[in-house]
Order: structure tokens, then sequence, then C-alpha cells
């Protein structure tokens, strides 16, 4: 597949004109920044996968970078590695932009998560991976109640709560007890270890190989359904407090909480590219909703990892507190 990184400078806006969402990935840089774009700026802008700038962002459509060329580089190389994941990840997060019909969002990134596991550039990573198995670790989810609140704790510490088939069954469980149980009135979810989830189980990818069946999984299973209505019910009082490595399903999991509180140590990531994939666990519903397409489109499209202290200016988090490691 031949797919295009179209480059627009804001500084020099009708040097471009309006590019085609379906033309590739569009990188916007402001590389002369001012105090207001102009209107043809304002539309490349907000035509843009992503925007990037040196200086403060002007708003949350702008990631700050240390230098254009090299992010400029970097995402293209991760963009010419997995171009069709690049491509309908963009797709993804444009169609998602602004709906609030969480079920169809979800569908909506499923169906694409499926497409691209049945692609050649998944197909590639599968390839050059070890023997495939399912994870049944003992206990792999904890669930304790204390008067109204429920504490949900992600217990595969040595694999840094990878989340396998079984977390996933164990999280819907428990779920299931808060959605059917109107006297919890607080749900606190964490994970053990030093991570509170490294994102999907690697050595599971592959196993399940009829796609079809792959998408009902994560649509009439799905943790991050679950987690979004009791959010709705609950609000601020459905709170994720994570620490150490937060990325892939992890974050977008999550990001469906009312509250996210995260340690210091915490790194924020999505690394789906890498497998030729997009996020499949609701990412790109509950990031968006959080931060924005446009740099919830970085995160994919650079491979990049963030601190907490970004994630709390981007609002990917709402507080940071040193109390949740022991």
């Amino acid at each position: 597949m031949q797919t295009t990184v179209t480059i627009v400078d804001l500084a020099e806006p009708s040097r471009h004109p309006a590019p085609l969402a379906l033309s590739g990935c569009i990188v916007a840089v402001d590389s002369a920044p001012e105090w207001q774009l102009s209107p043809t700026a304002e539309t490349l802008a907000y035509l843009a996968s992503t925007c990037l700038t040196t200086t403060t962002p002007r708003d949350r459509r702008f990631v700050q970078v240390a230098s254009l060329p090299h992010a400029l580089d970097s995402i293209a190389n991760r963009i010419e590695s997995s171009p069709m994941a690049s491509v309908i990840c963009d797709d993804v997060l444009r169609a998602n932009d602004g709906v609030f019909d969480t079920l169809g969002a979800i569908v909506t990134e499923s169906l694409a998560y499926s497409t691209l596991q049945s692609g050649p550039e998944f197909a590639r990573w599968l390839g050059l991976q070890g023997p495939r198995t399912l994870a049944d670790p003992p206990n792999p989810v904890l669930v304790e109640r204390s008067g109204g609140t429920l504490n949900i704790t992600l217990n595969q510490p040595r694999r840094h709560n990878a989340f396998s088939n079984t977390v996933r069954a164990g999280l819907v469980d428990a779920l299931t007890v808060a959605e059917l149980d109107a006297t919890i009135t607080r749900i606190e979810l964490r994970g053990n270890g030093r991570s509170f989830c490294s994102g999907g189980d690697l050595t599971e990818f592959g196993t399940l190989v009829n796609p079809v069946a792959a998408h009902f999984a994560r649509t009439r299973y799905s943790p991050a359904l679950m987690l979004d209505s009791a959010r709705a019910r609950l609000s601020t009082d459905v709170v994720a407090y994570v620490h150490g490595s937060t990325v892939g399903s992890g974050l977008e999991m999550a990001s469906f909480c009312g509250r996210v509180v995260a340690d210091p140590s915490t790194m924020f990531g999505l690394p789906e590219l890498n497998l030729g994939l997009i996020p499949g666990a609701g990412g790109t519903v509950s990031v968006p909703r959080r931060i924005g397409r446009w740099r919830t489109a970085f995160l994919v499209l650079s491979g990049c990892t963030i601190d907490a202290e970004t994630a709390l200016s981007w609002g990917l988090v709402d507080a940071i507190t040193s109390r949740l490691v022991k």
C-alpha cells in the first residue's frame, strides 16, 4: 500500500490546498507560531491527523516536541512500517470524533481492529513471534467490598498485569457485580505489582484466529462499555489509580473512568501500531474524550510515551499522588 504523509506548515497555509483525510495521514506543523491561527491555517489544523509545535501548545490539538524534523521523521517511519494500521487508526479517530454513542463508537473501532487482524501487517508481526498460548493465572482479578466501595485489583503482577483473556473475564465479572448492585456507590480500580496494566498480553495475540469471534468478544464482553456505564452512573466515583506502565489497553480502560489518579512514576502510551493494529480496548473512544483525537493520534503514530506531568497537563489524568505505590 502506498501511503503518503502530508506535511502542512501552518505558518504558510496558502501553500497547501486543503488536503483530503483519505489521502493519508496529515501532520500540521506550527513552525512560526503566532498568537492566533489564520482562518486557512485553522482549517488545516482541523483537518490534520495531529499538530506539532516546538513552543507551548496553543490548544489540545497541538503537541510540543523538541525538534520538528526529528518528530516528523519518527512519525513518517512508523507510518511507513504500518501504513494500513496508521490510516485506519486515523479513519476511526475521525469517525468517532464527537460521537457520544459509546457502543456505536466501540463497534466502529472493533470492526477496524478485526479488519487489521486479517491483514498483512499484523501477520508480519505475528510471524516473528514464538508459540502462542492462552494465559491462565490464578486469581487474575481481586474483588473486595468495603461498605459502598467496590475495590477491583488487576492481579497478574509478574506480567505487569498484561490484559489477558482471563483478566478480561475477571474484570467483566467484577464490573457485573457493580452493575447489578445499586448499593455500590464507588468503584476503585488498581493494579498489583510494578504496573497498573502494560497492555494486551502479547503471548495471546493470534490465538483467536476468527476475527468475527474476536469482534463479538470485544463488543459483547467489553469492560470498556461497563466502565463507561458505571461512570455514567457514578461519575468521578469511578476511579482508576494508575502507576508504572499504563499503556495500550491499560490506558484505554483507565480513561473511561470518571477520575484517573496517577503515581509520578506512571508512563502512558499507545503502542499498538508496532503490531500492525490500532487501540482495541476502547481507546479510540476513551482517550480522545480526554485529550482530543489529535493528541491521541500523536501517541499512536509516534509511539512515544508521556510521563505523569505531561498527562496531567493534557487532561489524560486528573491528579498525581505519590502514595499509590507501596
